[in-house]
Protein backbone atom coordinates (compact mmCIF):
# COMPACT_ATOMS: atom_id res chain seq x y z
CA UNK A 1 0.00 0.00 0.00
CA UNK A 2 1.56 3.16 -0.52
CA UNK A 3 2.15 6.19 1.62
CA UNK A 4 -0.51 8.30 -0.28
CA UNK A 5 -3.36 5.33 0.52
CA UNK A 6 -2.64 4.91 3.98
CA UNK A 7 -3.06 8.46 4.66
CA UNK A 8 -6.42 8.40 3.52
CA UNK A 9 -7.63 5.27 4.90
CA UNK A 10 -6.44 6.98 8.40
CA UNK A 11 -7.80 9.87 7.75
CA UNK A 12 -11.53 8.02 6.96
CA UNK A 13 -10.65 5.82 10.46
CA UNK A 14 -10.24 9.45 12.12
CA UNK A 15 -13.67 10.58 10.49
CA UNK A 16 -15.31 7.98 11.66
CA UNK A 17 -14.20 7.99 15.33
CA UNK A 18 -14.48 11.68 15.94
CA UNK A 19 -18.24 11.15 14.45
CA UNK A 20 -19.12 8.02 17.15
CA UNK A 21 -17.57 10.41 19.69
CA UNK A 22 -19.83 13.74 19.31
CA UNK A 23 -22.74 11.28 18.19
CA UNK A 24 -24.76 12.05 21.64
CA UNK A 25 -23.92 15.44 21.65
CA UNK A 26 -25.40 15.95 18.31
CA UNK A 27 -28.31 14.40 19.16
CA UNK A 28 -29.10 17.22 22.10
CA UNK A 29 -32.57 19.03 21.22
CA UNK A 30 -34.48 21.98 22.36
CA UNK A 31 -37.91 22.30 21.74
CA UNK A 32 -41.20 24.63 22.57
CA UNK A 33 -38.39 26.62 25.52
CA UNK A 34 -37.27 23.42 27.03
CA UNK A 35 -34.13 21.31 27.12
CA UNK A 36 -33.69 17.87 26.68
CA UNK A 37 -32.07 14.58 25.06
CA UNK A 38 -33.24 12.42 21.93
CA UNK A 39 -33.20 9.86 23.81
CA UNK A 40 -35.35 9.45 26.32
CA UNK A 41 -34.80 12.50 28.91
CA UNK A 42 -37.61 14.36 30.20
CA UNK A 43 -37.65 17.56 29.62
CA UNK A 44 -37.22 20.59 31.59
CA UNK A 45 -39.05 23.58 31.04
CA UNK A 46 -38.89 27.24 32.55
CA UNK A 47 -41.54 29.69 33.54
CA UNK A 48 -42.30 33.30 33.04
CA UNK A 49 -44.44 35.47 36.07
CA UNK A 50 -47.43 37.21 34.86
CA UNK A 51 -48.84 38.48 37.85
CA UNK A 52 -48.66 38.12 41.60
CA UNK A 53 -51.41 37.87 44.55
CA UNK A 54 -51.02 38.16 48.10
CA UNK A 55 -50.90 34.98 50.30
CA UNK A 56 -51.43 34.69 54.09
CA UNK A 57 -47.81 33.60 55.35
CA UNK A 58 -49.40 32.15 58.11
CA UNK A 59 -51.25 29.23 55.49
CA UNK A 60 -48.93 26.41 55.38
CA UNK A 61 -50.84 25.86 52.02
CA UNK A 62 -51.31 21.74 51.13
CA UNK A 63 -54.27 22.01 48.63
CA UNK A 64 -54.81 24.80 46.45
CA UNK A 65 -58.00 25.28 43.89
CA UNK A 66 -59.41 27.87 41.51
CA UNK A 67 -63.28 28.30 41.08
CA UNK A 68 -65.13 30.96 39.58
CA UNK A 69 -62.75 33.98 40.54
CA UNK A 70 -61.81 32.57 43.80
CA UNK A 71 -59.36 30.38 45.48
CA UNK A 72 -60.46 27.25 47.60
CA UNK A 73 -57.44 26.65 49.92
CA UNK A 74 -56.21 23.63 52.34
CA UNK A 75 -53.65 24.64 55.09
CA UNK A 76 -52.14 22.17 57.65
CA UNK A 77 -50.43 21.62 60.49
CA UNK A 78 -51.81 20.71 64.10
CA UNK A 79 -54.22 23.47 65.58
CA UNK A 80 -54.24 25.28 62.18
CA UNK A 81 -55.07 23.22 59.46
CA UNK A 82 -58.20 24.69 57.93
CA UNK A 83 -60.36 24.78 55.04
CA UNK A 84 -61.08 28.68 52.93
CA UNK A 85 -62.48 30.33 50.37
CA UNK A 86 -60.06 33.86 49.19
CA UNK A 87 -60.55 36.43 47.37
CA UNK A 88 -57.57 36.27 45.02
CA UNK A 89 -57.14 40.06 44.53
CA UNK A 90 -57.02 40.80 48.31
CA UNK A 91 -55.89 37.59 49.90
CA UNK A 92 -58.88 37.89 52.26
CA UNK A 93 -60.21 35.15 53.66
CA UNK A 94 -63.95 35.37 53.30
CA UNK A 95 -64.76 31.68 54.34
CA UNK A 96 -63.25 29.20 56.73
CA UNK A 97 -63.68 26.18 58.81
CA UNK A 98 -60.93 24.88 61.35
CA UNK A 99 -60.58 21.01 61.33
CA UNK A 100 -59.92 19.73 65.12
CA UNK A 101 -56.41 20.35 67.22
CA UNK A 102 -55.67 16.66 66.24
CA UNK A 103 -56.18 16.59 62.54
CA UNK A 104 -53.28 17.99 60.31
CA UNK A 105 -54.76 19.37 56.89
CA UNK A 106 -53.75 18.41 53.23
CA UNK A 107 -54.68 18.33 49.71
CA UNK A 108 -58.30 19.53 48.55
CA UNK A 109 -60.06 19.36 45.49
CA UNK A 110 -63.44 20.61 44.38
CA UNK A 111 -65.85 17.80 42.13
CA UNK A 112 -69.19 19.02 41.32
CA UNK A 113 -71.14 20.90 44.42
CA UNK A 114 -68.19 19.39 46.62
CA UNK A 115 -64.96 19.61 48.29
CA UNK A 116 -62.38 16.78 49.06
CA UNK A 117 -59.81 17.59 52.17
CA UNK A 118 -57.10 14.79 53.14
CA UNK A 119 -55.56 14.88 56.69
CA UNK A 120 -52.16 13.37 56.64
CA UNK A 121 -51.84 10.57 58.89
CA UNK A 122 -54.94 10.36 60.30
CA UNK A 123 -55.98 8.06 57.67
CA UNK A 124 -59.54 10.20 57.26
CA UNK A 125 -60.83 12.62 54.49
CA UNK A 126 -63.60 15.24 54.48
CA UNK A 127 -66.19 16.04 52.43
CA UNK A 128 -67.95 19.14 52.51
CA UNK A 129 -70.71 21.41 50.90
CA UNK A 130 -68.87 23.87 48.13
CA UNK A 131 -71.22 26.95 48.89
CA UNK A 132 -72.05 26.46 52.99
CA UNK A 133 -68.55 24.15 53.85
CA UNK A 134 -71.07 22.33 55.66
CA UNK A 135 -69.36 18.56 56.73
CA UNK A 136 -71.21 16.32 54.54
CA UNK A 137 -69.19 13.24 54.52
CA UNK A 138 -65.95 11.40 56.15
CA UNK A 139 -64.42 8.61 54.24
CA UNK A 140 -61.24 6.37 55.13
CA UNK A 141 -57.80 4.96 53.49
CA UNK A 142 -54.94 3.58 53.98
CA UNK A 143 -51.75 5.10 54.85
CA UNK A 144 -51.33 8.77 54.70
CA UNK A 145 -52.50 11.58 52.43
CA UNK A 146 -50.87 14.59 50.74
CA UNK A 147 -52.49 15.75 47.28
CA UNK A 148 -55.96 15.25 45.71
CA UNK A 149 -57.62 16.23 42.32
CA UNK A 150 -60.29 15.16 40.37
CA UNK A 151 -60.32 14.18 36.34
CA UNK A 152 -64.12 14.62 36.03
CA UNK A 153 -64.52 11.21 36.69
CA UNK A 154 -61.92 9.89 39.54
CA UNK A 155 -60.97 11.43 42.50
CA UNK A 156 -56.61 10.89 41.85
CA UNK A 157 -54.72 11.01 45.69
CA UNK A 158 -51.39 11.03 46.38
CA UNK A 159 -49.69 9.85 49.20
CA UNK A 160 -46.00 10.61 49.27
CA UNK A 161 -44.96 8.01 47.28
CA UNK A 162 -44.46 7.55 43.60
CA UNK A 163 -48.04 5.92 43.93
CA UNK A 164 -51.35 7.62 42.81
CA UNK A 165 -54.87 6.17 43.88
CA UNK A 166 -58.11 6.49 41.38
CA UNK A 167 -60.87 6.57 44.13
CA UNK A 168 -64.51 7.00 43.31
CA UNK A 169 -66.33 10.06 43.52
CA UNK A 170 -69.52 8.33 44.65
CA UNK A 171 -68.07 6.20 47.93
CA UNK A 172 -64.55 7.10 47.80
CA UNK A 173 -63.24 3.28 47.66
CA UNK A 174 -60.40 2.95 45.69
CA UNK A 175 -60.60 1.96 42.02
CA UNK A 176 -57.09 1.43 41.17
CA UNK A 177 -53.82 2.92 41.29
CA UNK A 178 -50.77 3.81 39.49
CA UNK A 179 -47.04 4.40 39.48
CA UNK A 180 -45.42 7.10 38.48
CA UNK A 181 -42.00 7.25 36.78
CA UNK A 182 -39.77 9.28 34.31
CA UNK A 183 -36.69 7.66 32.53
CA UNK A 184 -34.64 7.04 35.67
CA UNK A 185 -37.49 5.32 37.60
CA UNK A 186 -40.20 5.78 40.24
CA UNK A 187 -40.34 9.15 41.72
CA UNK A 188 -41.64 9.70 45.39
CA UNK A 189 -42.90 12.65 47.37
CA UNK A 190 -45.46 13.12 45.01
CA UNK A 191 -47.67 16.07 46.74
CA UNK A 192 -50.27 18.13 45.92
CA UNK A 193 -52.08 18.14 42.23
CA UNK A 194 -53.56 19.34 39.99
CA UNK A 195 -55.83 17.97 36.56
CA UNK A 196 -55.41 20.34 33.75
CA UNK A 197 -55.32 19.92 29.84
CA UNK A 198 -55.47 15.69 30.40
CA UNK A 199 -52.54 15.83 32.66
CA UNK A 200 -52.52 15.36 36.24
CA UNK A 201 -49.48 18.39 37.41
CA UNK A 202 -47.54 16.93 41.00
CA UNK A 203 -45.60 19.33 43.20
CA UNK A 204 -42.76 16.71 44.21
CA UNK A 205 -41.71 17.26 47.78
CA UNK A 206 -39.19 19.12 48.94
CA UNK A 207 -38.04 19.89 45.45
CA UNK A 208 -38.99 23.45 43.34
CA UNK A 209 -40.17 21.27 40.67
CA UNK A 210 -43.31 20.12 39.19
CA UNK A 211 -43.80 16.70 37.47
CA UNK A 212 -46.59 16.71 34.28
CA UNK A 213 -47.77 13.08 34.65
CA UNK A 214 -49.34 11.08 32.07
CA UNK A 215 -52.19 9.47 33.49
CA UNK A 216 -52.83 6.58 31.37
CA UNK A 217 -49.15 5.43 31.87
CA UNK A 218 -47.58 7.47 34.81
CA UNK A 219 -45.15 8.43 32.76
CA UNK A 220 -43.38 11.96 33.70
CA UNK A 221 -43.69 13.85 30.33
CA UNK A 222 -41.89 16.81 31.21
CA UNK A 223 -40.72 18.68 34.29
CA UNK A 224 -41.77 22.65 35.29
CA UNK A 225 -38.14 24.03 37.02
CA UNK A 226 -40.03 26.65 39.73
CA UNK A 227 -36.84 27.65 41.16
CA UNK A 228 -36.31 31.24 42.08
CA UNK A 229 -39.69 32.23 41.78
CA UNK A 230 -39.44 33.96 45.32
CA UNK A 231 -37.58 36.94 45.43
CA UNK A 232 -34.76 37.44 48.42
CA UNK A 233 -36.97 39.82 50.24
CA UNK A 234 -39.82 36.95 50.09
CA UNK A 235 -38.02 33.47 51.15
CA UNK A 236 -37.83 34.35 54.91
CA UNK A 237 -39.60 31.73 56.82
CA UNK A 238 -40.94 30.33 54.09
CA UNK A 239 -41.54 26.64 53.26
CA UNK A 240 -41.22 24.34 50.16
CA UNK A 241 -43.32 24.98 47.19
CA UNK A 242 -46.80 23.64 47.37
CA UNK A 243 -49.66 24.52 45.57
CA UNK A 244 -50.93 24.22 42.06
CA UNK A 245 -54.84 25.51 40.38
CA UNK A 246 -55.84 26.10 37.01
CA UNK A 247 -58.43 28.91 35.69
CA UNK A 248 -59.78 26.49 32.80
CA UNK A 249 -62.24 29.41 31.88
CA UNK A 250 -59.38 32.14 32.14
CA UNK A 251 -56.53 29.41 30.85
CA UNK A 252 -54.12 31.00 34.06
CA UNK A 253 -52.00 28.70 36.04
CA UNK A 254 -51.73 29.75 39.82
CA UNK A 255 -48.69 28.54 42.33
CA UNK A 256 -47.51 29.37 45.45
CA UNK A 257 -46.13 27.70 48.80
CA UNK A 258 -46.46 26.60 52.64
CA UNK A 259 -46.15 29.95 54.54
CA UNK A 260 -45.52 32.00 51.15
CA UNK A 261 -46.44 35.93 50.72
CA UNK A 262 -47.39 35.39 47.24
CA UNK A 263 -49.22 33.29 44.54
CA UNK A 264 -48.13 33.71 41.30
CA UNK A 265 -49.39 33.24 38.35
CA UNK A 266 -46.85 32.02 35.50
CA UNK A 267 -46.60 30.27 32.18
CA UNK A 268 -44.70 27.70 30.81
CA UNK A 269 -43.49 27.04 27.32
CA UNK A 270 -44.59 23.05 28.36
CA UNK A 271 -46.67 20.92 26.23
CA UNK A 272 -47.98 17.94 27.45
CA UNK A 273 -47.53 15.58 24.28
CA UNK A 274 -50.74 13.46 25.87
CA UNK A 275 -52.49 11.22 22.95
CA UNK A 276 -55.54 13.32 22.01
CA UNK A 277 -54.88 16.34 24.11
CA UNK A 278 -54.31 19.69 22.90
CA UNK A 279 -52.38 22.35 25.15
CA UNK A 280 -53.95 25.51 26.66
CA UNK A 281 -52.19 28.65 25.83
CA UNK A 282 -51.11 29.00 29.37
CA UNK A 283 -49.57 25.25 28.70
CA UNK A 284 -48.37 26.49 24.98
CA UNK A 285 -45.99 29.92 24.96
CA UNK A 286 -44.51 32.53 26.57
CA UNK A 287 -46.61 35.52 25.77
Amino acid sequence: MSRDMWKQGGNAVWLIFLYLTLLPFLSWGQSDGGEGLNTGRTPVYHYRVIRSYPHDRRAFTQGLVYERGFFYEGTGLHGHSTLRKVEPVSGRVLKEVKLAPYYFGEGITIFGDRIAQLTWKSRVGFVYDKTSFDLLHRFSYPGEGWGITYDGQRLIMSDGTSVLRFLSPRNYREISTLGVHDERGPVTGLNELEYLQGAVYANVWPTDRIAVIDPATGRITAWIDLKGLLGKTDVRGVDVLNGIAYDARGDRLFVTGKLWPKVFEIRSAIRPHLPGTKGSKAAESFR
